[in-house]
C-alpha cells in the first residue's frame, strides 16, 4: 500500500520525495497544463526530470491522443525517455471507443507497462488487467461524485482477484482523491496505491491539535531551560 503524487511539478516531487512519502507520480495532460507545460517539448524535458527525481520508482505518463495509431507512437516515445517510466491509456475514448483495449493488449506484448486510466467500475478495471494492464486506475473521487461509493467498487474488484492466478502481477490504483479521509478509507477497502495532489496529501499530514500539542511541549521546554540555569 502506497502514495502516488498527482504533480507534474518538480519542486513539489522533490519535497515529497525528500520525505520519502511517496512511492510514484502520476500526471496526465490536465495537471501538465495546469503546471505550465506548454508544448510537447517542454513535456518531454519534464516527463525525463521526474523520472529522474523519483530515481526508478514508476511515473505514469498519459497519452495526448485517443487515436489507436498516435497512442502507440506517443506511448513509445514517452516510455523509451526513462526506463521507470508506464503509459497511461484511457480504458475507452470520448464516444465509447473501446479499441484502447487492443493498444493496452499491444503495448503490453511490447513490453511497455500500461496504467489503463478514466475507470468509473469494477467491471472495466477488470476488463482492463485482463487486457494486460499492470496498472489499473479508478477514479474514486468521480465515482463518489457521481453519487456512487468508490469504497464498494474497490471491493468488488479484490473480491474478483481474490486467490485468482489468472494474472501476472498488477497494482490497483485509486485516483481523484477529493478529501484526506478517501486515503486511508480506500487503502483499507483493498487500493494497492492511492493518487493524491499535493494539497490533500498536505492537509492528510497536518493535524491543528498535534500543532498545538508541539507549540505546548516548545513552550514548556523554554520554561525548562530557564529553570535549570
Amino acid at each position: 500500500m502506497c502514495i502516488f503524487l498527482d504533480s507534474s511539478k518538480i519542486e513539489e516531487i522533490k519535497k515529497w520525495k525528500a520525505m520519502d512519502i511517496i512511492r510514484g507520480v502520476t500526471t496526465n495532460p490536465t495537471i501538465m497544463y495546469k503546471d505550465g507545460i506548454k508544448s510537447l517539448d517542454e513535456m518531454k524535458v519534464n516527463i525525463k526530470q521526474i523520472a529522474d527525481v523519483m530515481d526508478g520508482a514508476p511515473v505514469s505518463v498519459e497519452v495526448l491522443s485517443n487515436t489507436k495509431d498516435e497512442m502507440m507512437q506517443q506511448a513509445e516515445e514517452f516510455s523509451n525517455i526513462a526506463y521507470n517510466i508506464n503509459i497511461k491509456i484511457p480504458f475507452h475514448g470520448p464516444h465509447g471507443e473501446l479499441e484502447n483495449l487492443e493498444v493496452i493488449k499491444e503495448l503490453t506484448e511490447k513490453g511497455i507497462e500500461v496504467n489503463c486510466t478514466a475507470m468509473m467500475s469494477a467491471m472495466q478495471c477488470v476488463a482492463a488487467l485482463l487486457a494486460g494492464a499492470k496498472y489499473v486506475s479508478l477514479f474514486g473521487g468521480r465515482v463518489n461524485d457521481m453519487g456512487y461509493n468508490a469504497t464498494e467498487e474497490i471491493k468488488k474488484i479484490s473480491m474478483f482477484l481474490k486467490d485468482r492466478e489468472i494474472l501476472e502481477e498488477y497494482y490497483l490504483i485509486i485516483g481523484s482523491a477529493r478529501e484526506p479521509l478517501n486515503i486511508i478509507e480506500w487503502l483499507t477497502a483493498g487500493a494497492d496505491i492511492i493518487t493524491v495532489p499535493p494539497n490533500i496529501l498536505e492537509k492528510a499530514l497536518i493535524h491543528p491539535r498535534t500543532k498545538e500539542t508541539v507549540e505546548m511541549f516548545l513552550n514548556d521546554a523554554k520554561k525548562l531551560e530557564k529553570a535549570l540555569k
